[in-house]
């Protein structure tokens, strides 16, 4: 089953670590994501740009609105995501716990829904 792995962080945070611990968790970044690759649970994620690069769009009354920025007011913010394929929400759960943002803000564990039988 396929789960995405969504990464909260507030960049206030992170702008406050030493360099070299920034430069530590990204190398424990480098690591997590090497060990799911290898063990094939891997599908996809990214790192996200920072939310002053977010465009939020809403449709009202046939009529589009295009604001900068997310749509929630809060200190943490989506900073990037796994999309992993494992056995069942248990493994999904203990891979989000090794995620090093994990320790300084949340890992929202959501599955993703299989659209390939639907009709269109």
């Amino acid at each position: 089953m396929k789960y995405m792995l969504l990464i909260y962080s507030n960049p206030a945070n992170w702008a406050a670590l030493p360099e070299a611990e920034r430069n530590g968790l990204m190398a424990e970044y480098g690591t997590f994501t090497k060990d799911i690759v290898d063990s094939g649970e891997f599908v996809s994620g990214d790192p996200l740009a920072g939310i002053e690069a977010a465009s939020t769009v809403r449709v009202r009354g046939g009529a589009s609105d295009v604001t900068d920025g997310p749509f929630v007011e809060t200190k943490e913010h989506l900073a990037g995501y796994y999309i992993v394929d494992v056995k069942d929400l248990d493994r999904a759960l203990a891979l989000a716990a090794k995620i090093p943002d994990a320790r300084f803000g949340g890992v929202e564990v959501r599955p993703v829904l299989d659209m390939s039988g639907a009709e269109m």
